[in-house]
């Protein structure tokens, strides 16, 4: 089986560290491992977070909270890294936010032959993190962020930046859904992926980490991708090594099943 989203930010940049998380993933069968890093976690990638910062209190003390570092020091390890030999398969990568700026950053620095694989995501929609608190959502136009939602993800896969998207239906963290049938855009999402190459996360991250009710996409979701014979890959989304592989499982007989 395989987990394609594991962070690693929560302790040192060194082997031992990263031996906690394989130890995790052979403890839970998993035969290969995507390590990666937050792009919000690194100088090179702060321009694209300034007007986040500029857009409440909130996101300006959460971003003023996050230890930076250079994302050279990543390099560095990861070289060193590529150098062991391991008992499962190891990918490389980052989970990079789609915001304005990105293409740019990614070229600029060689991004795409610096990791074996980059991942984006939406987490912001007009400067908004949706996901951060539930009580953000009060008094929103549900149906419009979810419009705009899914515009980001297709801009995204069109981007032909990522191998990955992380967790496409996020969107649904705190259980607010729109009023209308999701279905043409889900298509639309499919096809592009189909297109593109990129592949699509079945993640375990919302029932890990936010106590959503359902493990992974809905099953609407998960039959246009299949329709669309887009590669549905699982992924734990875990920040520390003890959740590597959790409920990938699951993930994996719901994506599966007939």
């Amino acid at each position: 089986m395989i987990d394609a989203h594991v962070h690693i930010e929560r302790g040192p940049y060194e082997i031992s560290w990263i031996n906690h998380f394989i130890d995790q993933a052979i403890e839970s069968d998993i035969s290969e491992l995507y390590l990666l890093e937050h792009s919000h976690r690194f100088i090179e990638f702060d321009e694209m977070y300034s007007e986040i910062q500029k857009h409440n209190e909130y996101q300006s003390n959460w971003f003023g909270k996050k230890e930076r570092r250079s994302i050279n020091e990543y390099i560095i390890l990861i070289n060193n890294l590529r150098e062991m030999s391991f008992p499962i398969k190891i990918k490389f990568g980052l989970e990079i936010c789609y915001l304005p700026g990105v293409d740019r950053i990614i070229y600029e620095n060689d991004f795409k032959n610096k990791f074996d694989f980059l991942t984006g995501s939406v987490h912001w929609i007009s400067n908004w993190g949706f996901d951060h608190k539930k009580e953000f959502w009060i008094g929103k136009d549900v149906d419009s962020i979810y419009l705009e939602y899914y515009k980001l993800i297709n801009e995204a896969i069109e981007s032909k930046l990522f191998n990955i998207i992380a967790h496409p239906d996020s969107i649904k963290c705190f259980n607010y859904y729109p009023s209308f049938d999701q279905g043409d855009f889900l298509k639309e999402i499919s096809i592009n992926a189909k297109k593109n190459n990129v592949k699509m996360e079945q993640s375990c991250g919302l029932f890990n980490n936010y106590n959503h009710t359902l493990i992974g996409l809905n099953q609407q979701f998960l039959d246009i991708l299949k329709f669309h014979d887009v590669e549905i890959i699982t992924a734990s989304d875990a920040h520390r090594p003890e959740d590597v592989g959790k409920n990938i499982k699951k993930a994996f007989e719901i994506m599966n099943r007939i």
